[in-house]
């Protein structure tokens, strides 16, 4: 692959992400042009509930119906009811979520639980079911042990997940190469049916190309398209665009 291929690849998989306390409708609509770019569209663009509904009417005004928009739900702690879980999904599913990024209860994990998160999670398939991608967010750098990240792993795919996501980048510790490792092995022994999403922290082609070797090393080259592998790094969009406008593309 030629340099720009590669960066192509890379935005590809790209989930473009604003979630701040202080987001506006200004913001998700710029965020929603910059996804598309000078080396291709993003694979989505991920917001809070509440601006679904516009972040679907710009990108089709914008000519990029394809572009997926996904949202959070039990964001950021992981610690609501399965009935406050229900709402938000339901209601997100409604103003045009694609895909449901949901945390899983890693505290109730941590605390030896592991019925809570199968509940939640089997409840939240069944709402998704032929209606959006629905991708279970572990926050494995609050889990920490290898054994924890891969039990909730195990128990998100058992509970219908479509992808593993590691974090949600509002905790100090977030996507670790570690971790990804972890939750690939689980992923290659289900036989890559399920997706992974490393979130947090990613920011420079180095980084992003570390977790693609690591999916091919433990999937294959082939494995490796936005149907399985999703990179939740708005920061890296900035490094890989910068850097080609340096290489004169």
């Amino acid at each position: 692959m030629t340099d720009k291929q590669i960066r192509e690849r890379l935005v590809s998989l790209i989930d473009l992400t604003s979630l701040n306390d202080d987001d506006d409708a200004p913001r998700i609509e710029a965020l929603c042009q910059r996804a598309l770019t000078p080396l291709g569209n993003v694979a989505a663009v991920c917001v809070y509930p509440r601006f679904v509904a516009l972040a679907r009417s710009t990108l089709n005004q914008l000519g990029a119906p394809d572009i997926k928009v996904a949202t959070v739900c039990n964001f950021p702690a992981g610690d609501a009811s399965v009935d406050q879980v229900c709402a938000e999904v339901q209601q997100s599913l409604e103003s045009g979520a694609d895909e449901i990024d949901l945390v899983y209860p890693y505290r109730a994990l941590l605390a030896g639980d592991t019925s809570q998160g199968l509940e939640l999670i089997a409840t939240v398939a069944d709402l998704c079911e032929g209606r959006a991608l629905l991708k279970v967010i572990l926050e494995t750098g609050e889990l920490q042990d290898p054994e924890l990240i891969r039990q909730a792993s195990e128990d998100a795919i058992a509970a219908g997940a479509d992808f593993i996501k590691t974090s949600t980048g509002k905790v100090n510790v977030n996507a670790t190469r570690e971790a990804a490792d972890t939750m690939l092995s689980v992923i290659a022994a289900h036989g890559g049916s399920i997706g992974l999403k490393p979130a947090g922290g990613i920011r420079t082609l180095e980084q992003a190309l570390g977790y693609l070797e690591l999916a091919q090393w433990w999937l294959g080259e082939e494995w490796v398209t936005p149907q399985h592998l999703r990179l939740g790094a708005s920061g890296l969009l900035d490094d890989l665009l910068a850097q080609t406008g340096g290489a004169g593309y």
